[in-house]
């Protein structure tokens, strides 16, 4: 069922994949080492990080949606009353790679916190996943993820197609320990936060093992 429904919306949301205890220790070494920061691209690298990857591909549901991908990078979210932002509607575009690679199918280089990052053409982010471990409760109070179900099936999407599509955005609420799994060519978007609590998210991407126009991941776990 959840293979079927990642197929046609693009999203769905994986209960029970981490225990109150693994989201508590997760939390503390997140919130120790990004401590006063909204989010921090660069977790991969972190051991306590890494050893998550084997766990998720393990999981009976995930494992079937990873296939033989590779965990590539991690970004730390933190999301509270202090820490509070919101982001517009869009698509993820942009992956991490090793270096710069002269091609005319790649677009849109930049640097954030020191690594390097391209726009490779769709049929490259098809195959991308994204897996979002709740490590708190996340209540529509908390700044959810809002996502357009099948949207990831229309390629990249202009911006003005995408904002008319924000009518048909579906809340993602999570308990604690769940996993939302998404393309990363789904529209998706997040207020800002009205509640009081901590909204921590370990975002994960994986992607393919090899990569095509002579490129390499960064990192791979």
């Amino acid at each position: 069922m959840h293979q079927e429904r990642f197929a046609a919306d693009g999203f769905t949301l994986v209960p029970g994949v981490l225990s109150a205890a693994e989201c508590a220790a997760l939390a503390r070494s997140a919130s120790g080492a990004y401590a006063s920061v909204a989010g921090n691209r660069c977790v991969l690298s972190q051991p306590w990080c890494a050893a998550l990857v084997p766990l998720l591909r393990a999981h009976e549901t995930l494992s079937a949606l990873l296939s033989e991908s590779l965990a590539v990078q991690c970004t730390y979210f933190e999301k509270s009353a202090s820490l509070n932002w919101l982001v517009p509607i869009h698509q993820d575009l942009s992956i991490p790679v090793a270096q710069r690679v002269s091609h005319s199918e790649l677009r849109v280089w930049s640097v954030k916190e020191g690594a390097l990052f391209v726009q490779p053409p769709p049929p490259l982010l098809e195959r991308m996943v994204a897996v979002r471990v709740h490590l708190d409760h996340c209540a529509t109070t908390d700044g959810p993820l809002r996502v357009v179900p099948g949207s990831h099936l229309s390629g990249i999407v202009p911006s003005h197609v995408a904002v008319a599509a924000r009518s048909r955005e579906v809340v993602c609420a999570a308990e604690r320990g769940s996993a939302l799994a998404i393309r990363p060519l789904l529209l998706h978007s997040s207020s800002k936060a009205n509640g009081s609590s901590l909204r921590r998210v370990l975002h994960f991407l994986f992607g393919p093992p090899e990569l095509p126009y002579g490129l390499s991941w960064q990192s791979a776990v």
